[in-house]
């Protein structure tokens, strides 16, 4: 197939992508309304387990299918600095409101995991250290797995109260049964996706970790994108900071995982893109937690100073995203 045909490819199995993830972010939604479990649980966790589906897809498939494991770290960084922006982005448009909003205490206490995270996959990135012998896993992963279950009693310990009403006749039965569905047509989609990713990289004179970040970090935030956008229309900010940092806490898993499963495969490879996107992923992180405790401090103030404590953040954060992509390209 030539080039523009794969990119053609590639673009429609994005869009098939969102759509699966979108209709499975819903029916979460709707069990959300017709069931007692925890609203923060549901955004942080359970939407956010469900639009990472792909990066766990196609993080495997790397290994399995297309035999390149550097596309992992590039594609689960990528994916954590792009879900970064999705926040900076939706708060500087939507500023006012999100100073209105009422933002649950746990989302500090997440993003504050995920940089034990970056931390922990920098060190082994730039210095190699913490490979365990005889069982060819890393100390990393280990750290990053307990992290994890950590961060998910600190969501579980948030209460909060579904959003809106529960207007749809399907019973709980019926909607498992199509999220279900649409979870394997997820899984279809996130595999096309790697492999199309893979052949862009040949085809483009790429390296494997730019690949993944530019390909596989995007399609695969996709489902992260669509779900907050919708999220903030609703005036859920809420439920979209559980949703962004959630998918981040759960991507550094899979990185875990993949690293758990690869073997003698080496999965943390370090290059130029793969240290630029963890600085910047890690700076848009740390500007994330000052808009955090500028919301804790003020509250639901909406007024100038409060707004400027919540804009210049998340401003900086799409800084910290196209200055990765200027850096990424010299």
């Amino acid at each position: 197939m030539s080039t523009p045909i794969v990119l053609l490819l590639y673009f429609v199995t994005a869009a098939i992508l969102v759509f699966f993830s979108v209709k499975c972010a819903n029916y979460v939604d709707l069990l959300d309304k017709k069931t007692d479990i925890s609203g923060a649980f549901i955004g942080g966790m359970i939407l956010a387990a469900v639009t990472s589906l792909p990066e766990l897809v196609t993080s495997i498939s790397a290994i399995y299918v297309v035999h390149n494991a550097e596309l992992i770290v590039g594609n689960v960084l990528g994916s954590n600095l792009f879900n970064l922006c999705i926040f900076g982005a939706l708060t500087t448009v939507a500023v006012r409101n999100f100073s209105k909003a009422s933002i649950g205490q746990s989302h500090l206490k997440m993003a504050l995991c995920t940089i034990i995270a970056f931390i922990m996959t920098g060190v082994t990135l730039f210095t190699g250290f913490g490979r365990i012998p005889f069982v060819n896993i890393n100390l990393a992963s280990l750290v990053i797995l307990v992290v994890y279950v950590v961060s998910i009693r600190f969501l579980s310990g948030d209460d909060g109260e579904s959003e809106g009403e529960d207007d749809s006749p399907l019973t709980v039965r019926q909607i498992a049964v199509r999220f279900v569905l649409m979870a394997s047509g997820l899984v279809a989609a996130s595999v096309a996706v790697t492999y199309l990713t893979d052949q862009l990289s040949i085809r483009l004179n790429l390296s494997a970790s730019l690949a993944g970040a530019l390909f596989l970090g995007v399609a695969t935030s996709l489902p992260e994108l669509s779900s907050s956008i919708q999220l903030v229309r609703l005036k859920n900010f809420n439920a979209m900071l559980g949703n962004v940092l959630g998918s981040n806490m759960f991507n550094f898993t899979i990185l875990s995982v993949a690293d758990i499963i690869a073997g003698n495969t080496a999965v943390y490879v370090n290059s130029y893109q793969t240290s630029c996107m963890l600085i910047c992923a890690m700076i848009s992180t740390l500007l994330t937690m000052v808009a955090l405790l500028a919301k804790r401090r003020m509250q639901t103030s909406a007024k100038g100073a409060a707004l400027l404590w919540y804009a210049v953040p998340a401003v900086l954060t799409l800084v910290s995203y196209g200055t990765f992509l200027v850096l990424s390209v010299q």
